[in-house]
C-alpha cells in the first residue's frame, strides 16, 4: 500500500487542546510584553539607580523565563503531533510545562518570603513615590497580559459531572502562565497597599508582610498546579469515580466482567481507555466502545476481548430462585 492509503485506517494521535493555535499566540505575546518591560525597568535601574526599578526587573525575568517555557511547549507540542515516537501523542507536554513552571513559582515565593523577611528584620528606605509607580506600571501591564491569556472556558459548574469534565479539559501550560502573571499581579497590588500604607501612615513594615503574604498565596498556587499536573504525569485515574463508571457500563450487557482497565488523560479534553473483557459471548470490540459513547473525552479506546471457557453456574437461593445468572466459574 502507498502512504497516502495507510493514512485513511491509520490511528490519529493528535491529543492537543481545543485551543492550542490561540493560546499558543497569546503565550508569545505575553512573553514579549514581559520582556520588554523587564528590559525596560532594569535598564532604567541602572541608569537611575533605582534598586525598586531593578528589583522588580529581574523578579519579572522569572515570570518570563515560565512564560518561555510555557511557549516554547505549545510549539513543541505542534511540531511533533504527529510524531510516532510518542505513543500516545504530545497532549502531554503542556502538563510537564505546567509542572516545571509551578517548580518556578515555588521557587520565586521562596525568594519573596526571605526576602521579605530580610526587609522585616534590617528595614529599609524606600522611595515610595518612585515604588509606588513600578509597582502600578506592573500591575498595568499583567492585567494587559491576563487578558491576552483569559480562557473562555475557565467557569464553574454546579453540577460535579460537568465539573470533573471541566477538569479534564483543562490546559494546564496555560493555566501556568496564568497563574504566573496573576501572582505577578497580586505582587503589584499587595506593594501598592503597602506603598500607600507607609506613605501615608508610616507602616514602613507594611511592605515586608505584604510580601510574606503573597508569597504564603503564591505557593499555595504552585502547590495546587503541581498536584494537578502531577497527577497526568503520573497517569493518575482522571476523575474519581470515572472508572468504575466505565466497568459498569462495559458489564451492563450480557454476562461480560472487566478483568483488566486503565483510564488515563492523554491531552486537554482527551481520555484513553485500555480495558480487558471476559465474556462467554464475545462479540467484535467496535461493539464495547459503542457501550462507553455517552462518556464524555474518550478519544483513544482500546479494547481486548476473551472467550471465558469455563461454563457459567447459578446460585440459587433457599426457594429455589436463580440468584445471579451472570456469576462465572472459576477461569
Amino acid at each position: 500500500m502507498h502512504d497516502d492509503h495507510l493514512k485513511v485506517w491509520q490511528r490519529d494521535h493528535s491529543y492537543l487542546g481545543a485551543g492550542h493555535d490561540r493560546n499558543e499566540t497569546a503565550a508569545r505575546w505575553v512573553m514579549f510584553i514581559t520582556l520588554v518591560m523587564m528590559t525596560v525597568e532594569i535598564t532604567a535601574g541602572v541608569i537611575y539607580g533605582s534598586m525598586a526599578l531593578l528589583a522588580d526587573g529581574w523578579h519579572m525575568a522569572s515570570h518570563a523565563a515560565a512564560l518561555g517555557i510555557t511557549a516554547f511547549a505549545y510549539m513543541y507540542a505542534r511540531r511533533h503531533r504527529n510524531n510516532a515516537r510518542f505513543s500516545f501523542g504530545t497532549g502531554k507536554v503542556g502538563d510537564l510545562a505546567g509542572f516545571s513552571s509551578a517548580l518556578l513559582l515555588g521557587f520565586v515565593a521562596l525568594l519573596m518570603a526571605w526576602e521579605s523577611a530580610l526587609r522585616l528584620l534590617n528595614p529599609v528606605e524606600i522611595d515610595f513615590d518612585q515604588a509606588t509607580l513600578v509597582a502600578v506600571l506592573g500591575l498595568a501591564v499583567n492585567l494587559l497580559c491576563a487578558w491576552l491569556l483569559r480562557d473562555d472556558h475557565h467557569h464553574h459548574h454546579e453540577d460535579d459531572d460537568h465539573d470533573h469534565e471541566h477538569h479534564n479539559h483543562d490546559d494546564h501550560n496555560m493555566r501556568a502562565a496564568y497563574v504566573h502573571v496573576l501572582a505577578d499581579a497580586l505582587t503589584s497590588v499587595l506593594a501598592i497597599a503597602a506603598l500607600l500604607g507607609g506613605r501615608f501612615l508610616g507602616w514602613a513594615w507594611l511592605d515586608p508582610v505584604m510580601g510574606l503574604v503573597g508569597a504564603a498565596v503564591i505557593s499555595r498556587w504552585a502547590w495546587g498546579l503541581m498536584a494537578q499536573t502531577s497527577r497526568v504525569l503520573m497517569d493518575t485515574e482522571p476523575t474519581a469515580g470515572l472508572g468504575e463508571k466505565i466497568k459498569t457500563l462495559l458489564e451492563s450487557e450480557a454476562d461480560n466482567r472487566v478483568a483488566d482497565l486503565h483510564v488515563w488523560r492523554v491531552g486537554p479534553g482527551h481520555l484513553a481507555v485500555m480495558a480487558t473483557v471476559v465474556t462467554h459471548t464475545p462479540r467484535p470490540p467496535a461493539h464495547y466502545k459503542a457501550l462507553l459513547k455517552d462518556v464524555p473525552g474518550l478519544s483513544h479506546v482500546t479494547i481486548e476481548v476473551e472467550c471465558c471457557e469455563a461454563e457459567p453456574f447459578e446460585t440459587f437461593n433457599e426457594w429455589g430462585g436463580p440468584v445471579d445468572r451472570k456469576s462465572f466459574a472459576k477461569f
